[in-house]
């Protein structure tokens, strides 16, 4: 089962990450939200040192880094 975030809006976003190659030829994992679950890439949870926040304006979650606790 995919994670699911339901934004403030009301609306429902699953979370899914892609392997992708940079222009260097460095190699990234990019997490995204989607509105359907997708087959290839959808993931089961948050991963780790990441947390959802949603944008004010649109009400996209997104992924960020966790703070370092002191």
């Amino acid at each position: 089962m995919a994670y699911s975030h339901k934004n403030s809006k009301g609306q429902t976003y699953f979370l899914h990450h892609k392997n992708v190659t940079l222009r260097g030829g460095r190699k990234q994992t990019i997490y995204y939200f989607a509105r359907a679950v997708k087959n290839e890439g959808a993931l089961d949870a948050v991963p780790a040192g990441l947390k959802v926040i949603e944008n004010k304006r649109t009400g996209l979650p997104m992924l960020k880094k966790m703070e370092p606790k002191r």
